[in-house]
């Protein structure tokens, strides 16, 4: 059973390379990010983690912000192979943005010695879902690449898609068919170096 999980988890890639074409309906990614915030653990059980899709249209305007915020900070052949990396982005079929939201830690304020903590078990919770979210994807056949164009798009997306200001932006998960060749298997290193067990 352990070794099928792992497995699958193992499906998951980085793809760079995708359309729009997909045969994943709105319903079905509906239902995988539901049942996702709803497995997923997190401190105190505050459940923090806040999920916005954008498809379409809007998933084309999130790209059209990007594009606008990095334009200032790149020139000549940096900003022509920033904006076809940002054009590729653009024409996927959709992207996950992953939210946390402070709120729902204020009532642990009286917990003084966990309080520098509690940014840290937000991004944590994050993570989880990010990665839940994309290895369930990439079983469904569809490939995704995480981006992190946050903080430089944060205000200029809460405008847009009137998001709560206080949420704070994590990542862009960019959802779309695969194309081309599959993604090399990255080279791992050796996981002797890496775990102990004292027993």
């Amino acid at each position: 059973m352990a070794d099928t999980l792992i497995s699958s988890f193992g499906a998951r890639r980085s793809v760079y390379q995708l359309s729009a074409e997909t045969d994943l309906s709105i319903t079905r990614l509906e239902e995988i990010i539901r049942k996702a915030l709803l497995t997923v653990p997190s401190a105190f059980n505050t459940q923090s983690t806040r999920i916005v899709v954008l498809v379409g249209d809007h998933h084309h305007k999130l790209w059209d912000i990007v594009k606008a915020a990095v334009a200032p900070f790149v020139s000549g052949d940096q900003a022509t192979s920033t904006n076809a990396k940002i054009q590729g982005f653009r024409g996927a079929y959709a992207t996950i943005l992953f939210f946390e939201d402070p709120a729902p830690y204020e009532p642990l304020g009286s917990f003084k010695m966990y309080a520098d903590k509690f940014e840290g078990w937000r991004e944590q919770a994050s993570g989880m879902h990010q990665f839940l979210i994309w290895s369930a994807l990439a079983l469904e056949g569809v490939g995704g690449n995480l981006q992190h164009y946050n903080p430089l798009i944060d205000d200029e997306v809460k405008k847009a898609w009137s998001i709560n200001s206080n949420w704070k932006l994590l990542a862009q998960l960019v959802i779309g068919k695969p194309v081309g060749d599959a993604p090399a298997v990255k080279e791992k290193k050796p996981v002797e170096d890496r775990y102990v067990i004292h027993s």
